[in-house]
This record gives structure tokens, C-alpha cells and sequence, in this order.
């Protein structure tokens, strides 16, 4: 009885056994798996012809890579049974055909030589793959292998080189072929553009480097040399640009042209600068598309649990990295980068992660060791610097910082020695290091400038006065004589004078010797003098023989031409970012009211700045100028006044830039004075010629002018001089 339950136990694990291996074939012989791969042309199209087991019910999505060009098709589902995962095929635009499987899915992956679209279709148990040919193709690439095929035997000479600038800014190289058989490759390498032409020679006088950054283009330089049997050209470009090539007939051009970005958006967006790849999905999970950026970067993808969902993507020629973001974005996800690795999550969960591991640095920090360490200060205030390690404030002259920028942590204290310049910090060693890196960017030598200001104050006048005086005498009367003149024939007389004394006198209505002046002037304007000199007069007196009358004329004259200059020249030397003020002059006192609290007032005393002042503070640029915001007084004393002198006060107050060593004007005030007057006698001093003796003239022009005149010269320092 025993036995015979031993033999139904082995019968039964037998037939469970057998019942395994039955439904695994059954399950193998369900499943679909790829048999076979083959490729052919007809029509002038190739076709890559994928044998299945069974018929697929949709068609595999896939993406296209333009560098390398590949094609990848994802069969979700399927399994290989090639037996080898790549077959060289070596027609047309294919190279090869490389069938993958990972898990549950599997990729056929097809290797081009250029870039170029597809077609796919179902026919039975077999997808059909069509290449569009290269001429119909309509997937830019972005640089073909070979521009040109060569189709010459013999190693011709190039006929020209040249260079010009288009319209638009763009630089044009374009080279002369000797026909258009020419082979030509283009590519990009770095930063530059290589174009070799095949089959060729260069002249002894093409063989140079042109300098064209002259021209204004995004290219720098272009040099041509000969490199074995081809000629090598090498295009220079700068900053962001794209570039394209064409020949007609024996003429072969290269465009270089700036990529411009529109500089009134205040956003210019994300750079991408990743590979470009084509994307053409319906309904597809979020994590085979992570895959899918994966496999074509090369990135590890880790991607978390709570990524889910499906996404419709339909994207052509754009860069990876744009791709992922486009991705992202659309199911609200984040990634942060680590190496080769990049870690998928929602935005939320990767928020959450950082605040704990945030959480647990400041917790660690609040446990961990407090050390103390000194610093020897060279340059800067030790007391300063722990007051900004402290609690924020001045670190150095011209520099602040807010009342939170406490560098300690909560933990750790700073002492300042003011005798030895030392500070003493207690505190976590990573907060020792962040100090120590602060103070070997803080305490550094201040460079310093050496300002020199020129006041000149010039001054040019020129005054001229033109006088005269005129009289006459008539002494006949004094004489025993009749004075004046006849008047009719009954005796009567006329006498004229300058004044009613000269009259009565000239007719001797007062008797012989009255003593009243017969002499007198009709005129008297002489010339007024100038800058406190008297004017020069010339005299001349007509009379008769008798010598009793008297015609007597002065001409006075004055011309007076001054010119003056006053240089103030101050000089001051201070830091970078530091004022400096220099000043000479007087005080004048004048009286005032001093007044106390209680309101008395009692007569006092003040005092009034006349000076000259010079207030600077430079700042020195990276290129090596110096801008200065300089405020400048000159005062001079002016006219007295019944409670005190007067105050001239001259003030310019700017900011300027000056390169080293170089001068520059940086304001004046100039003043013209010009003052005429005229004096002369009612209608005499307007008769023509005449009229000159019965007037008088003056004529003054000053002219004054204050230019201020600033030199800096930054003073070389040791710890500059090396550099």
C-alpha cells in the first residue's frame, strides 16, 4: 500500500510538471516575437521588411536622431528571436539594423548614414519600413557628411579666395573652384568651421590667414593651408551663430550669420544645447518616453514611484534637454542632475526631500563640535569684519551689509583684537572654512589714486575813454578894452560865457577887477581813467595877437588792455571707494545774535569760510579707468557791505569717468562784461566831425573764465605690480 502511493505521488508531480512545460509553450507560442529583418530598394525607395510571429494590431511608435541618423522603432509586447542583435545591411542610405529587447519590450533600431524620414505600414504578419530617399527627404539635417562628392581624377588648383560682409552682417566666404567637380566636406569641430576641398591645390599666394574681425561679422579669422592631397580651411566664428553652404557651378559660399535674440524681451529663455531628435508618440506611458531620453543620451534615469500617467508627444528636430523639459512640464515633474544621472519625481516630492535633508543639515550643525580658530588681519579692521560676522554691518570703508547677513551660525561667537588686528571665531568647522574664505576675499590691499584738480581762473579786459574839454577867454574888459562883440550900430554889444559869472565878467557889468573869472569852458568831458590811472590829455590854446581873447581846447585819451590767471592746484590721494577732502583758505568774522533757550539774545561773533575745497571719491573699473564724483568749491572774497564782506562762491559738483593717467575738463563758467557810455552836449555832440569835440567816450570789456582741470593716476602697488 505504501509503494503504491509512492508511485500516484511521482505520477502526480509528473503530470503537474508536464502541465508547466504545456502552458509555458503555450504561453511562448502566444506571445509575438520578431523573426527575421531584411531590406531591400524598389521603386528607388529602401525598405526595411520586420517578420513577426503574429500580426500586429497597431502600428510601433518611434523617433527619429538626426546625429548620429537612426530610427528607432518600440514593439511593447514582442520578443526577439533573431539570435543575434545586429545585421549588416550596406544598401542605400542603411547601414545596419540593430533589434534589442529589454523586459517586456523590444527596439529595432535602424543605423543611416543620413538623416532621412520613414513610413511605416502593416501588411499581414510583416511591418514595412519605407526610407524616403535623400532628394525627398524632408528631416533637415544639420550637416552633411560630404557637401559634394569628388568626382575629379587629377588635383586641380583653387582660382580664388575672398571674403565679404553681406547686408545683414553676415560674413561670406566664397572660393573660386576650378570647375564643379570639386569634392567639398563641411563640418563643425568646436567652435570653428572645417571645409576641405578634395582633389585640390593652393597657391603659394592663398596660403595665408585672413583677419576680418574688422568687417563687423561673427567671424574672426579664416585660414587656408594645404593638407596632403586637399585644401583645409578653417573658419574662426564668435558668440551664437549658424552657418549655411551652397555652390553654383564653379563658385562655392559659406554663411556665417549671428543668431540674434530680441533684446526687448526681458526673458531670453533657456539655452538648449543638447542633440537634436524627432518624437512622434500617441498615448504613451511617461516612463517608456523617460526611457526613451535615456537610451538616446545616455543618462540613467531614475524615476520614481510616483510618476505615472501617459502622454501624447509629437516633436520634430528639437534638442534633447527641450524635449525633456517639454516632458516634464506636462505631467508637472522635476529632475535633479547628479553626474551621469538624472532623478525623476514630481515637483512636490522633490521639494519635500530637499526641506528634510535641509532639516537634517541644520540639525547635524546644532549637535556637532564647536572649534575655535584665529585669523591675523592685514588689511581690513578686525573689528569691523567681526561685526559684520556678528550681526552684518560695515566691513570695510565704502561697503554694508544688511542687518541679517550674520555669517556665525546660532552657535558661534567672534572676538576682536584691536592691538594685534586678530580675530578669534568659535563655531562649527564648516563655518570656520566659509570664513576663512571671506576674509582672504575681504582683506586685500586697497589700490590707490592720486588726484590732481587744476583751477584756473583767467581773466582778459580792455577798456578805452576818449574826453575833451573846451573854453574860451575874452580879458579885454580887465584889459581897459570892450569885451564881447557889436551888436547893431547904436553902440550895443553881445558877450558870451559858460557860465553867468563868465558872461558878466567878459561884459564888465561888474566893473574891471571884480575879480570874476572872464575864462571859462564851454565843454568839459575829459576822458575817465582806467584801472586807477589818470588819462593822458593833450592841450592846445588859440588866441590873438593882443592877447585878450582865448580859444582853448583839451583832447583826453585812455586805453587800458589786462589780462590775468590764477592757478589752484590741489592734490589729494586716497583709496578706492574712499572720499577725500582737501581744503585751503580763511575764515572771515561778522557779527551775529547768539540766542539761548530762554530766548535772550546777545551780540556774538561768527565765522565765514573763505576757501578753496577739493572733495573726490574715486572708483576704480575693471578696464582699468577711474570714475570720480568730485565736488569743488572756490570761494573769494567780494565787495564790502555794511555788515561784512561779501562772499564770490564758485561750485561744480560731478561725476566723471577718466582713464589712468588721462585729463579731462569737467566744467567752467565764463562771463562777459561789456559796458559804453557816452557823454556829450544836446545837439552839438550830434553835428558830424564837430560833434567829437562836445562828447566823450568810454568802452570796457572783461571777460572771465574757470575752467577746472582733473588728473587720476592710479599709484602701482606691490600686490599689483605682478599682475
Amino acid at each position: 500500500m505504501k509503494n503504491q502511493n509512492q508511485r500516484w505521488g511521482v505520477r502526480m508531480w509528473h503530470g503537474i510538471i508536464f502541465s508547466v512545460a504545456l502552458l509555458w509553450g503555450v504561453c511562448a507560442q502566444a506571445q509575438t516575437v520578431i523573426e527575421a529583418v531584411s531590406g531591400s530598394i524598389q521603386g528607388g525607395s529602401e525598405i526595411v521588411r520586420i517578420d513577426l510571429s503574429k500580426e500586429l494590431t497597431a502600428v510601433p511608435s518611434g523617433f527619429a536622431i538626426q546625429s548620429p541618423a537612426r530610427i528607432a522603432l518600440d514593439f511593447p509586447g514582442v520578443s526577439s528571436a533573431m539570435g543575434r542583435s545586429t545585421i549588416d545591411m550596406n544598401q542605400g542610405n542603411l547601414k545596419s539594423v540593430s533589434v534589442v529587447q529589454a523586459g517586456e519590450r523590444t527596439r529595432v533600431v535602424l543605423n543611416l548614414k543620413s538623416a532621412a524620414a520613414y513610413k511605416a505600414e502593416i501588411q499581414g504578419k510583416s511591418l514595412y519600413v519605407v526610407l524616403e530617399s535623400r532628394e525627398s527627404s524632408t528631416a533637415p539635417a544639420a550637416v552633411a557628411a560630404t557637401f559634394a562628392e569628388n568626382r575629379n581624377r587629377d588635383s586641380l588648383p583653387l582660382k580664388d579666395l575672398d571674403f565679404r560682409r553681406t547686408t545683414d552682417g553676415a560674413g561670406r566666404v566664397v572660393v573660386t573652384l576650378p570647375n564643379n567637380q570639386v569634392g567639398v566636406d563641411i563640418r563643425q569641430q568646436g567652435q570653428t568651421l572645417v571645409v576641405e576641398f578634395m582633389k585640390s591645390t593652393l597657391s603659394e599666394g592663398l596660403r595665408r590667414r585672413l583677419d576680418v574681425a574688422d568687417f563687423g561679422t561673427p567671424v574672426k579669422s579664416v585660414t587656408t593651408t594645404q593638407s596632403g592631397d586637399r585644401v583645409k580651411m578653417v573658419i574662426e566664428p564668435s558668440g551664437q551663430w549658424e552657418h549655411s553652404a551652397y555652390q553654383s557651378d564653379e563658385q562655392f559660399v559659406v554663411e556665417v550669420k549671428e543668431i540674434k535674440v530680441d533684446p526687448k524681451k526681458l526673458s531670453q529663455g533657456v539655452g538648449y544645447t543638447g542633440q537634436k531628435l524627432s518624437l512622434n508618440f500617441q498615448n504613451i506611458e511617461v516612463r517608456s518616453l523617460l526611457q526613451v531620453i535615456a537610451d538616446f543620451t545616455n543618462f540613467n534615469i531614475v524615476t520614481s514611484d510616483s510618476v505615472a500617467g501617459s502622454v501624447t508627444l509629437r516633436l520634430q528636430d528639437v534638442p534633447w534637454d527641450q524635449a525633456l523639459d517639454i516632458i516634464l512640464q506636462a505631467k508637472s515633474l522635476g529632475y535633479r542632475k547628479s553626474g551621469n544621472v538624472l532623478w525623476v519625481a514630481p515637483k512636490d516630492e522633490i521639494a519635500a526631500k530637499e526641506k528634510l535633508e535641509l532639516e537634517s543639515v541644520a540639525s547635524t550643525q546644532s549637535l556637532e563640535q564647536l572649534k575655535t580658530q584665529f585669523f591675523q588681519i592685514n588689511y581690513a579692521q578686525a573689528k569691523d569684519l567681526a561685526a559684520q560676522l556678528a550681526a552684518g554691518g560695515v566691513v570695510a570703508a565704502g561697503s554694508i551689509s544688511t542687518p541679517n547677513a550674520r555669517l556665525l551660525s546660532s552657535r558661534g561667537s567672534v572676538i576682536a583684537i584691536e592691538r594685534t588686528n586678530q580675530l578669534f571665531v568659535t563655531d562649527i568647522p564648516s563655518k570656520l572654512e566659509q570664513i576663512q574664505d571671506l576674509i582672504t576675499k575681504v582683506d586685500v590691499p586697497v589700490r590707490q589714486v592720486l588726484i590732481e584738480a587744476r583751477l584756473v581762473e583767467a581773466a582778459d579786459s580792455f577798456g578805452k575813454s576818449l574826453g575833451v574839454k573846451l573854453g574860451a577867454s575874452d580879458i579885454r574888459t580887465r584889459q581897459g578894452g570892450d569885451g564881447g562883440y557889436q551888436l547893431g550900430n547904436n553902440g550895443d554889444r553881445v558877450a558870451f560865457g559858460t557860465s553867468y559869472a563868465n558872461a558878466v565878467a567878459t561884459s564888465g557889468a561888474n566893473g574891471v577887477n571884480t575879480g570874476a573869472d572872464a575864462a571859462g569852458q564851454f565843454v568839459n568831458l575829459p576822458a575817465v581813467g582806467l584801472g586807477g590811472n589818470a588819462a593822458a590829455s593833450f592841450a592846445l590854446s588859440v588866441f590873438n595877437t593882443a592877447a585878450n581873447r582865448f580859444l582853448n581846447l583839451e583832447i583826453s585819451a585812455m586805453e587800458a588792455d589786462g589780462k590775468g590767471k590764477v592757478v589752484s592746484s590741489p592734490r589729494v590721494v586716497t583709496a578706492d571707494k574712499v572720499s577725500a577732502v582737501i581744503e585751503q583758505g580763511e575764515e572771515l568774522p561778522y557779527s551775529t545774535l547768539v540766542c539761548d533757550a530762554k530766548g535772550t539774545c546777545t551780540p556774538g561773533t561768527a565765522f565765514k569760510k573763505i576757501n578753496l575745497k577739493l572733495e573726490v571719491t574715486p572708483q576704480i573699473t575693471p578696464d582699468g579707468g577711474i570714475i570720480l564724483k568730485l565736488d569743488i568749491n572756490k570761494d573769494v572774497v567780494g565787495r564790502s557791505t555794511p555788515l561784512g564782506f561779501g562772499v564770490n562762491n564758485k561750485h561744480v559738483k560731478t561725476e566723471v569717468l577718466v582713464d589712468n593717467g588721462g585729463t579731462v575738463v569737467i566744467g567752467g563758467i565764463f562771463e562777459e562784461t561789456e559796458n559804453t557810455d557816452e557823454y556829450k552836449v544836446p545837439f552839438f555832440g550830434d553835428l558830424p566831425g564837430v560833434g567829437n569835440l562836445f562828447k566823450s567816450k568810454t568802452r570796457q570789456t572783461v571777460k572771465k573764465e574757470l575752467l577746472v582741470f582733473i588728473t587720476p593716476k592710479l599709484i602701482p602697488d606691490r600686490s599689483f605690480a605682478g599682475r
